[in-house]
């Protein structure tokens, strides 16, 4: 489909604003300020500035690690074997991405405070109690709380990747008299490294600039919580926009570092399997050793989500394995609770702004791109993709900088008083990516002969486009409008550094609230976190209803 309209060249000039005021213009507003060699000398001579950039890559390398030892196996097992239950694992793998792991963090630290469910055992055998969260634990705990969350994105782009790998060339290094092993280094770990890549950098970038685990877990020599506790010095001091900018460069470095290790045999894994799927059913009791696996993953991983759910439900939980008492106290405080219900209004009205210019963005992004292929059209890719690599806690601080430098944005964003448009553009952008992914594999797996047929007939652009191509790519509008409205409503860094009054904060950011109150504050917020997981829960399982297997494109980058 060419250009010709001036409608069109319309279309793609406001695309481009759209991405220079709230994309560009933030990183801009951040690099400006932040990039001042004094500024950055007194970081790396400040210890506890450099400690915080230490932790933060400490962080996000053994989460990466600790990602890829629990995403691969299962990956394999996916591909190489047919089990009882496989058209579910997908499903079953998506649990942990039901809470965000800063609300998880409650429930974790119920698994492994001093007076939690493991001392609980130790002590029940007899044993020294062990202070799991204490010192360097609390570091571990981030690391490991980040993993399980994390690790269905590498898994479902490691599951895509192997998916096109020509069976036969295992099949040929067999023959050859090469052993599984071999067969697995030299064969399918090279082929593997457009899947590592695109997992992979995402869970490094994510982990480095997490903002709401260590925070949760009083962690707080990292980087992202330094910057959180820099905000409301934001017109006085500067260092905040230094730690951000150096935030940011480190992000983009990882984020080259990973493409440099792993892209260098990308161009060997362009091959799609024409043999026919590998995967070869197992007998006897052998077919429920890969069900038995997938379950047990899933049951580790969600264990912090059954402790917050206990937790909520819990009158009494105190150095026993398990609650004494259930009561629904805790819930009933939750809705009573001054903050807890404008908050879900709140986070109700931001998203559902958020889906709407997402979706809006989206669609337009992915025409421009797999229909009309214009000049310029690879530009609006890229920046379609650019908040992934740029870190949402930057996106947020630049939009902060921006009501502070100009007055213009003052007008329009007002995070003091009025943050509804503020907390919608953060949110929308935040989840762009996962709305075009979600129609691009729509518009790509629809046949442009349909189109062409209807305009062949005389059918105008616009009546194409809403009799042909939107009833076909209907399931993909609507999976990406999930995900971007279930995301949103679960948002943290945005929300953490742009809800400044308790009036505007949304449910993460009264989660987190609640969580910091003596005595019942952190159980209600269990029991918000409940309600939290369960929308989340309704939301995922939806879209992998509708788009099954393919879910995995929505995470492939």
């Amino acid at each position: 489909m060419k250009l010709r309209s001036a409608g069109s060249a319309l279309l793609i000039a406001v695309l481009l604003v759209f991405f220079s005021l709230f994309l560009i213009l933030p990183v801009y507003t951040v690099a400006k300020d932040g990039l001042d060699p004094a500024l950055l000398a007194e970081i790396f001579n400040n210890f506890l500035y450099r400690e915080g950039l230490i932790n933060s890559l400490g962080i996000a390398i053994v989460t990466t690690f600790l990602v890829t030892l629990i995403a691969l196996p299962p990956a394999l097992l996916y591909d190489r074997f047919e089990f009882p239950g496989k058209n579910w694992s997908h499903l079953a793998i998506m649990a942990p991405m039901i809470l965000p792991p800063f609300v998880g963090a409650l429930g974790f630290q119920q698994i492994l405070g001093y007076y939690g469910v493991l001392n609980g055992i130790l002590a029940s055998l007899g044993l020294e109690r062990i202070d799991f969260l204490g010192g360097e634990g609390k570091f571990f705990a981030v690391c490991i709380m980040e993993a399980l969350h994390l690790y269905p994105i590498l898994y479902l782009n490691l599951v895509t990747a192997l998916g096109n790998i020509d069976p036969a060339m295992n099949e040929a290094a067999a023959n050859l008299g090469a052993g599984r092993w071999y067969r697995f280094r030299k064969v399918t770990l090279p082929l593997l490294k457009p899947g590592l890549l695109a997992g992979g950098s995402i869970v490094l970038v994510w982990s480095f600039t997490e903002l709401g685990t260590p925070l949760m877990f009083g962690y707080t020599r990292t980087t992202p919580v330094q910057i959180f506790n820099g905000i409301t010095e934001l017109e006085s001091n500067p260092m905040p926009y230094a730690l951000v900018a150096v935030m940011l460069i480190f992000s983009a470095g990882l984020y080259a570092v990973s493409r440099m290790a792993l892209g260098g045999g990308a161009s060997a894994a362009q091959t799609k399997g024409v043999a026919g799927s590998a995967a070869s059913p197992l007998s006897g009791w052998k077919k429920w050793i890969p069900t038995g696996a997938f379950a047990l993953l899933t049951g580790v991983a969600i264990l912090p989500h059954i402790a917050l759910i206990f937790a909520a439900f819990s009158k009494s939980w105190y150095q026993t394995i398990l609650p004494q008492h259930a009561t629904l106290l805790h819930f009933e405080n939750a809705l009573s609770h001054k903050v807890v219900v404008p908050s879900i209004i709140n986070s109700l009205q931001y998203s559902v702004l958020a889906m709407f210019f997402a979706v809006a963005a989206g669609l337009a992004i992915s025409i421009v791109t797999t229909r009309w292929r214009c000049k310029g059209s690879r530009l609006i890719d890229l920046a379609s993709m650019l908040p992934l690599a740029v870190p949402g806690i930057v996106i947020a601080f630049g939009y902060l900088g921006m009501t502070v430098h100009y007055r213009w944005a003052r007008l329009v964003f007002d995070p003091i008083n009025n943050p509804v448009w503020l907390l919608a553009a953060a949110y929308a952008i935040r989840r762009l990516p996962y709305v075009v992914r979600a129609v691009t594999a729509g518009l790509e797996q629809t046949p442009v002969d349909l189109e062409n047929a209807a305009r062949n007939l005389g059918a105008g652009a616009w009546s194409t486009m809403r009799k042909i191509t939107l009833p076909l790519i209907a399931a993909n509008l609507i999976v990406g409008g999930l995900f971007a409205f279930s995301f949103s409503m679960m948002e943290v860094s945005d929300s953490l550094i742009l809800a400044q009054k308790a009036e505007f904060y949304p449910i993460t950011k009264a989660i987190y609230e609640l969580s910091q109150i003596l005595g019942a504050g952190p159980r209600i917020a269990c029991a918000f976190g409940v309600w939290a997981m369960l929308f989340l829960a309704a939301t995922l399982a939806s879209a992998g209803l509708i788009l099954g297997r393919k879910i995995g494109a929505v995470f492939k980058f």
